[in-house]
């Protein structure tokens, strides 16, 4: 059994924006208000020079790109990018050094943009306030993102990261779906399903992330050595509220492409229709309805999720795994045996049984069919990123939805990065000589020094650059040209090295 590349992971949160009282509202200006307000946003501009959002794993070459001027581009001291991704207000966790750490950040998403739009608030005329949702539709045909990424080996075949994940990602929805008030996309009729993206998946392998969007993604845009790794883009998942989901979310994937990178996942587990898969599973919460592996045999998303599980399991057994990742196998087991039992025995933890149970309440309360209006509204309520409107966030405060976290660590992460991956130089950089950071991308920054050229720090492994790194070596710098000259560099200019690249992060 090989070694899997350690699964550095985060996480790209599209939120849902709209301006209530102000109707015809432009949602790119709106989006651009909250980013610019953020208190905590640098006036760093994001460096495109080493993006390629059309290089294709299966080999295609990169398609001329289409970017922003980056003014609407924010790094944050904590890693983060907070921007405005086409009409919606964008954040990008910084590099997680696992499940639990991408959990914590993932959710600092929703603190930065509450505080976000408290602060443009001002900007509206009477009347006006801001509507921020964390969630994947607007109900009109809409869907935008909630993105997963993860580190692994470019040596994987993209084929095999295709044949052993998609029945895993079709599947996955009974614990990752954030639950949805009916269906989209010319899908059938249906009162509530699992997840809010699954309606809208149309192929099973694809580059595209907004239309024919793919059950596996092919985007080969590492941020990284690209000779050594790939990031593997995930596109399914919902935008989920619940922390423990969203850490199971998470780490049951990290653990599937860790045993797969290993040669410890078996033979791949196929579905003879994967697209048709998605909406089934989705479109089921009793979680009975079974769906065919190819060759014909029938067999539900719980059963194919087991399957995964004991393969993760004996790959465990064999490797020992960190405490973190016994932990989500853990959660996962549990899960899958609530599931089974009873459904809605987990609306503790995630956010589709959470949901339909506050649904079920208020409809049989007021006696409302499903299809009446205020069954949306109280969906859409569930994601509003406003603690005193956010229907989660009245779960919580109620006790009958479980924590990871507590505010006090959600506040300190927005401020600071994560410890053991790049994302701390980043952070502390951004934190201590931000005057002097000309820009900066996932994977180096830029400095003004005053000097004729720019200087380039690449950091090209996510895994080098943490705290115990280079924190010795930051605190010893009284400016940014000291660390630069301890560090080493490349000419921004004209991108030659300055100095030996060992001694670059």
């Amino acid at each position: 059994m090989s070694l899997a590349v350690h699964k550095v992971l985060g996480t790209e949160t599209e939120f849902g924006i709209g301006v209530r009282g102000r109707p015809g509202y432009n949602p790119v200006t709106a989006a651009g208000l909250v980013v610019a307000a953020y208190a905590g946003a640098s006036r760093v501009r994001w460096s495109y020079d080493e993006e390629t959002p059309g290089r294709d794993a299966r080999g295609f070459g990169p398609s001329a790109g289409d970017f922003d001027t980056g003014m609407l581009n924010t790094v944050l001291t904590n890693g983060a990018r907070f921007y405005v991704d086409h009409a919606h207000p964008e954040y990008s966790t910084p590099e997680c050094y696992d499940p639990l750490e991408g959990a914590l950040y993932d959710k600092v998403g929703e603190l930065v943009l509450a505080r976000a739009a408290a602060a443009a608030q001002s900007a509206l005329g009477p009347g006006e306030q801001l509507r921020i949702h964390k969630n994947n539709s607007d109900g009109k045909g809409n869907s935008y993102g909630a993105h997963e990424n993860y580190l692994m080996a470019r040596a994987v075949p993209f084929g095999d990261i295709v044949a052993h994940l998609t029945a895993f990602l079709v599947t996955r929805q009974v614990f990752a779906g954030a639950g949805k008030v009916g269906s989209e996309n010319g899908r059938p009729t249906v009162p509530y399903q699992l997840s809010q993206r699954a309606d809208f998946f149309e192929e099973e392998v694809g580059l595209e992330t907004t239309v024919k969007r793919p059950i596996v993604n092919t985007r080969d845009e590492p941020h990284a050595d690209p000779g050594t790794y790939r990031r593997l883009h995930v596109i399914t998942g919902d935008a989920n509220m619940s922390e423990k989901q969203i850490f199971l979310k998470l780490g049951s994937a990290a653990l599937v492409l860790a045993a797969l990178e290993a040669g410890a996942l078996g033979p791949p587990l196929l579905l003879e229709d994967p697209v048709g898969a998605m909406w089934r599973v989705s479109h089921d919460a009793s979680l009975h309805r079974t769906v065919r592996r190819a060759g014909g045999k029938s067999i539900t998303a719980l059963e194919v999720q087991a399957e995964y599980l004991a393969r993760v399991t004996a790959y465990l057994a064999a490797t020992g795994g960190s405490p973190v990742e016994r932990q989500v196998r853990n959660l996962w087991e549990t899960t899958l045996a609530a599931l089974e039992r009873d459904p809605s025995s987990t609306a503790g933890y995630l956010d589709w049984a959470a949901k339909l149970q506050l649904l079920e309440g208020y409809r049989e309360r007021d006696q409302l069919p499903w299809s009446h209006p205020k069954l949306r509204l109280l969906d859409l309520q569930y994601h509003d990123v406003a603690p005193e409107r956010s229907l989660h966030h009245r779960l919580v405060a109620a006790g009958r939805m479980e924590r990871l976290f507590t505010d006090a660590a959600l506040d300190k992460a927005a401020a600071e990065p994560p410890d053991r991956t790049r994302a701390f130089f980043r952070g502390t950089c951004l934190a201590r000589f931000a005057e002097s950071v000309a820009a900066a991308n996932w994977d180096s920054l830029v400095f003004d020094l005053g000097e004729d050229a720019l200087r380039r720090v690449p950091m090209m492994d996510p895994l080098r650059g943490g705290r115990e790194r280079v924190a010795d070596l930051i605190d010893r710098c009284a400016s940014a040209a000291d660390l630069v000259r301890a560090l080493g560099g490349v000419d921004g200019r004209t991108g030659t090295e300055a100095t030996p690249p060992e001694r670059a992060l």
